[in-house]
């Protein structure tokens, strides 16, 4: 499958994308756990279908230690015994603020209590800012049909 285009060829989204990946550093190096960014940012990926995320993320958390067994219970989180309270409160918090248009109300406030029980304000502005960034790129990604598979661990970083 081709790209119906590249980010990285003109001048606009060559700008435009510089700011992307700053502001994209900028929430890797949150306070948020490195850990609960990954998990996150997997889920969303996989609730919007962008297999170019879900390839990046995976092996970026792999390649950061992250179990195998995790990553692949990720989808079927609130079944699985891997994931602790607070990383399962982000995911909730994720698929919320995901699914917007699907949960006609956004994130309740239940969940944004319990999300907001594991993680302190700077966290908890970090984790919305990457379920918002998140929603954004794969959208990006899944519009122009962005290929995956060929991604290389820190190829963005």
């Amino acid at each position: 499958m081709d790209a119906r285009l590249n980010f990285f060829g003109g001048a606009t989204d060559s700008k435009v994308f510089k700011y992307l990946m700053s502001a994209g550093k900028a929430i890797k190096d949150s306070p948020l756990p490195a850990a609960t960014q990954e998990l996150v940012a997997l889920r969303v990926s996989q609730i919007n279908g962008c297999a170019v995320c879900i390839d990046m993320h995976t092996k970026d958390a792999g390649a950061a230690g992250e179990s195998a067994v995790r990553l692949n219970l990720v989808a079927a989180w609130r079944e699985a015994t891997v994931f602790t309270e607070a990383e399962r409160a982000a995911l909730e918090l994720a698929e919320q603020g995901t699914r917007v248009a699907d949960g006609a109300g956004g994130v309740t406030d239940e969940v944004w209590a319990a999300a907001a029980k594991h993680y302190d304000e700077e966290q908890l502005i970090a984790l919305v800012i990457m379920v918002s960034f998140m929603n954004m790129v794969n959208r990006l990604n899944v519009i122009t049909r962005q290929p995956a598979g060929d991604y290389e661990v820190g190829q963005f970083h």
